[in-house]
């Protein structure tokens, strides 16, 4: 028997690709596709609700999908470790609840982040540049920020070199780091990592050429949701490569 699934944000260029995979899979049924205009109680019927939709619009989404028990996938931008934390509260108050949030579904930037990881705890000077196409609402993006983060996370307290970081060219801080978005013509998605050391530079760079890149891992993460309890954060911890970011 197909599980049922509705996708919140289904117009847009992600969740069209979404909405795809979801009908290509034979183990699942596409049986809503919501918009802004949708009622709030659509798609309640479906047992996973994937919210691709606006940062602003996507916790609301996800709290009416708990609140009808539904397994949940969110490949929304804007949770940050502060909405993260809320969520994880939320999601521990709800039996039976499983939630995977999804900063990127592509493989590619998924292992970006995670050599980035391994990189921060030797470098003290790390920068991050981030470039989308000119409708991505949001900057710096969820995967700069979930970046940002981690390395921060790696070096365990230790403070990264930002010179000048009041100033505002110097891009916004992210968990000490500072991370400049770029809004382009022309671009799908691009993030270079850039480590500065005495006499060299590392840069991990990981280039999207378009929306394809993310069918694998929104797959991933759709076979995974079901058997998902409380909250998982990352493509890597569903497809059981977070230890690669770790340390040793």
């Amino acid at each position: 028997m197909s599980a049922s699934v509705a996708v919140a944000g289904a117009t847009g260029r992600l969740g069209s690709l979404v909405c795809r995979v979801v009908e290509e899979h034979p183990d699942f049924e596409l049986v809503a596709r919501l918009t802004s205009a949708s009622e709030p109680e659509a798609g309640a019927e479906a047992a996973i609700l994937i919210d691709v939709s606006h940062p602003d619009a996507s916790p609301a989404i996800v709290a009416r999908a708990l609140q009808h028990g539904q397994r949940v996938i969110v490949g929304t931008s804007g949770w940050s470790a502060d909405r993260l934390a809320e969520l994880e509260e939320r999601v521990a108050s709800l039996p039976d609840a499983g939630v995977i949030v999804v900063p990127n579904f592509s493989l590619g930037s998924v292992i970006g982040t995670a050599l980035a990881r391994i990189a921060a705890p030797y470098f003290d000077a790390v920068e991050v540049v981030e470039a989308h196409h000119p409708a991505k609402v949001d900057s710096p993006s969820g995967t700069a920020v979930r970046t940002a983060e981690l390395m921060a996370e790696a070096r365990e307290g230790r403070p990264f070199d930002a010179p000048f970081a009041e100033q505002p060219a110097r891009g916004q801080l992210v968990a000490g780091i500072p991370v400049h978005s770029l809004r382009l013509a022309g671009v799908v998605a691009k993030q270079e990592v850039r480590f500065g050391g005495p006499g060299e530079v590392l840069t991990v760079t990981h280039d999207t050429h378009s929306n394809e890149a993310y069918r694998a891992g929104i797959r991933a993460a759709l076979e995974a949701v079901g058997e998902t309890r409380g909250l998982t954060v990352g493509l890597d911890r569903v497809l059981g490569i977070g230890a690669l970011g770790a340390r040793a």
